[in-house]
């Protein structure tokens, strides 16, 4: 095969050796602007998994590479005047000049003819010129190529809000270092590594309202850097910072991350392949290190597609076929990632409250790449020394005393008002339709009883209607006669008589969504017969042409409602429930109110986003003033509509200081199900960052939901702060003790009766055999392996 590669970076490169290697008889031309000794950058990093990527490839190659690394195990985050440090992290960094020597020695010692200082201004002509079957467009992340064929790859360019220049110091530093100082205009941070003997990369990063604020966009490079070495004088220690980009002027140094993504990777012209790779076809912020990682993994990949398909008849069009398709997800993942860090830095400001040791967790987990027992495996006496410490605030918090031991975040003790908690796992709302006529029976005794002795501190029953027209379906529970009050009595009585759990219930309002079917019989199907008149927001049919149309709801309606929710409310104090949530969220009457998508409204209640919520916090203030005022109030929110033009992130933080300021204790950050057109982005804890954005912005407590299904997960969110509670839902169903059997399974078994989750008495022979099995599966998975228990573990929670 005849290979042309436009643009000598690390992915053209390796990508041309590898092939070169794989079969001598290809002929590979590299193509670069620069000269061979010219680069821009400093350097660059690599995880200790990528450089056995490196390793299983091509073994001089990776071997020349570890020849030159500097490596290190620690990060550091200094962060109002104190440093947190934590080890294993694994990390090597390289200069991007030395880099590419190595590569280009490589690639000259297997037959690649190298070709430099030359300027692709027309890929068609140098292909044709050099009669290439296959053209490689590593050009770079302002790829020409990617330009010029735009229709084909369909590229996203997002440029983001943060401005960053690339700085070197000849400072060493023993860890990764990450600085930052508050100004008066706002934060700045630097992201700091040395790559060799005796210089380091140093990455000065800030928002762009708060570089112009500080006037970095009127400063020439000299004044920008003497600014930079003022800031972060301390990590300098009398150090200067260096400039390698002497053509740059003034700001032009200080650019802003594109971010790419390319729905396609392969063009054709003329029946000639030109394919992307690197930062023409993807990149991934520098806060995670893995824009070079990209490129090299994608060269191994399409090298490795070549090589399998080689012998097939249409072998170019199946290995790029197979290129495609498995880099893709790789690549969505790492981008994803990177995503979560980009965002972390661009939103310092979030943290800035937070004390050194979360504001430190809180950065190192920021991908949600690394979780809570990933850290323990990197470094135990940190993770040990980190609970330690959030344990004894949480006692603070709480006014309990604990024993002064690590414990797992998501077993210690929250209170709000009155109500203490014995951990912070609450066991979601979720639909039974096992009701009748809104009564809770049997059943509801069974499911919510069961689940409030499986060691949640928190159980809540489901959404239950504050009156017959506000049911879902004719199964759902109801809270507007006493027949309702006196059944969910016997159930609140007997998790108290019981279990150490509180008891917590959520009212709602069908409204649009009303009148349906379970959904066993299927999904917002409107009942056959028996239906009621149904009232949203303004008149709407959720499911277009099948649901039942409902009526905007007049003034005496919703003063009729209003009253309703009151009644229940009172009702539920007599039931003697410790908790109440109102739901404003997933499409139901109260959410009609407030997403954009289904109020149309002109009154009061229509128009602005404040006016919106108008109705839903006229209720929450009359239930507020209805309900004990020792127990908590909570609401539940659709933090994103997942539709252009509804509701974002940025609105829940508004919504959430509105309920806040109406008297709301916590905020429930759930998502979506407000219109069939939404396109949510699920994964692991993938609503948990709507919970992070409001506690740490609108400063209320939150509740994170949604894909939350290892104490892992829920570790993690609660000692990053992300959120104060976690809602563990469908595990639930499958294992109403899910918080006790997820405490075995991670090795912990000193909770105590005052926090944590005790096994109730008549099941610890329970506890005692599954503690048993799970170690005996542990040890069993060493032997086998060669791991560690401990590294065992952390694998099987990590899948």
């Amino acid at each position: 095969m005849n290979i042309v590669c436009i643009g000598g970076g690390p992915a053209g490169l390796y990508f041309s050796l590898l092939m070169k290697k794989q079969n001598p008889e290809h002929r590979i031309t590299v193509i670069e602007r620069n000269r061979p000794y010219d680069t821009f950058g400093w350097g660059v990093v690599f995880s200790d998994q990528t450089l056995g990527n490196l390793a299983n490839a091509d073994e001089p190659t990776a071997r020349a590479i570890l020849q030159a690394f500097n490596h290190w195990d620690d990060i550091e985050i200094h962060f109002k005047g104190e440093t947190v440090r934590s080890g294993g992290h694994g990390f090597c960094g390289i200069g991007r000049k030395r880099l590419l020597n190595i590569l280009q020695a490589r690639c000259e010692e297997l037959g690649v003819q190298l070709v430099f200082e030359t300027e692709v201004q027309d890929d068609q002509a140098i292909a044709k010129q050099y009669g290439a079957e296959l053209v490689i467009a590593s050009d770079g992340l302002n790829s020409r190529i990617r330009t010029r064929y735009a229709a084909s790859y369909q590229p996203e360019v997002e440029q983001r809000h943060c401005r960053f220049v690339w700085l070197g110091t000849r400072k060493k530093f023993e860890a990764f270092t990450f600085a930052f100082r508050q100004t008066p205009h706002g934060w700045f941070q630097a992201h700091i590594y040395q790559y060799d003997g005796d210089t380091s990369t140093f990455i000065v990063e800030t928002p762009e309202h708060v570089w112009r604020a500080a006037g970095l966009d009127a400063m020439s490079q000299e004044e920008g850097i003497a600014f930079c070495e003022a800031l972060f004088a301390e990590e300098l220690d009398g150090q200067g910072l260096l400039s390698n980009s002497p053509h740059l002027r003034g700001s032009a140094q200080w650019i802003t991350f594109p971010r790419i993504v390319c729905r396609q990777w392969v063009h054709r012209h003329d029946g000639v392949p030109v394919v992307l790779m690197g930062d023409a076809a993807h990149t991934a912020h520098y806060s995670i290190g893995s824009g070079t990682k990209l490129a090299l993994e994608d060269a191994i990949e399409l090298a490795r597609c070549f090589g399998q398909h080689a012998d097939a008849a249409a072998g170019t069009d199946a290995a790029l076929l197979a290129y495609q398709q498995l880099r893709a997800i790789e690549v969505l993942k790492i981008q994803s990632a990177a995503r979560n860090s980009m965002e972390w830095f661009e939103n310092v400001e979030r943290y800035s409250a937070m004390q050194a040791p979360q504001f430190a967790y809180s950065m190192l987990t920021r991908s949600q790449r690394i979780s809570h027992e990933n850290l323990r495996l990197r470094d135990p006496k940190y993770v040990a020394d980190y609970e330690l410490w959030l344990a004894r605030r949480a006692g603070e918090q709480a006014g309990v005393t604990l024993p002064d031991e690590a414990m797992p975040p998501m077993l210690t003790p929250f209170r709000l008002r009155g109500v203490l908690l014995k951990n912070r796992i609450a066991v979601s709302p979720m639909a039974q339709y096992s009701a009748v006529d809104g009564v809770a029976g049997d059943y509801h005794l069974m499911h919510l009883g069961a689940r409030a002795m499986g060691g949640a501190g928190l159980v809540f029953a489901e959404m239950t209607c504050v009156s017959a027209d506000a049911r879902i379906t004719p199964a759902c529970p109801g809270m507007y006669s006493e027949a309702h009050t006196q059944a969910w009595r016997r159930i609140v009585d007997f998790v108290h008589a019981n279990s150490d759990a509180k008891i917590a219930l959520q009212l709602g309002h069908a409204g649009p969504k009303g009148s349906t079917r379970p959904m066993w019989d299927g999904i917002d199907l409107p009942l056959k017969e028996d239906n009621w008149p149904l009232l949203a927001a303004s008149e709407q049919q959720y499911l277009a042409g099948v649901s039942q149309l409902a009526r905007a709801a007049t003034e005496s309606d919703l003063a009729r409602i209003e009253q309703d929710f009151v009644r229940a409310t009172l009702a539920a104090a007599v039931a003697g429930f410790d908790w109440l949530e109102l739901h404003c969220a997933h499409g139901y009457l109260l959410s009609s109110f407030i997403s954009p998508l289904t109020n149309r409204r002109t009154d009061e209640y229509g128009g602005s986003l404040e006016n919106r919520c108008r109705y839903p916090l006229r209720v929450l203030r009359a239930m507020r003033a209805a309900w004990p005022q020792d127990k908590p109030m909570s609401v539940r929110i659709s933090a994103h509509d997942w539709v252009e033009g509804g509701i974002t992130p940025d609105d829940a933080v508004v919504i959430a200081r509105l309920f806040k300021q109406a008297g709301a204790d916590l905020i429930d950050c759930s998502s979506g199900q407000v219109s069939k057109l939404e396109q949510p982005v699920y994964g692991r804890m993938f609503q948990a960052p709507f919970a992070d954005r409001v506690r740490n912005e609108a400063g209320i407590a939150s509740m994170a939901v949604g894909s939350i299904f290892e104490a892992d997960h829920a570790n993690s969110i609660i000692a990053a702060g992300r959120a104060d509670l976690c809602a563990v839902g469908r595990p639930h169903l499958a294992n109403p003790a899910w918080t006790l059997t997820e405490m075995a399974r991670i090795g912990y078994s000193g909770a105590g009766a005052v926090t944590g989750a005790a096994w109730p008495k008549q099941y610890r022979p329970g506890q005692q055999q599954l503690e048993r099995n799970l170690q005996r599966e542990r040890q069993l998975a060493a032997a086998s392996t060669g791991l560690t228990p401990q590294q065992v573990a952390v694998r099987l929670l990590e899948g």
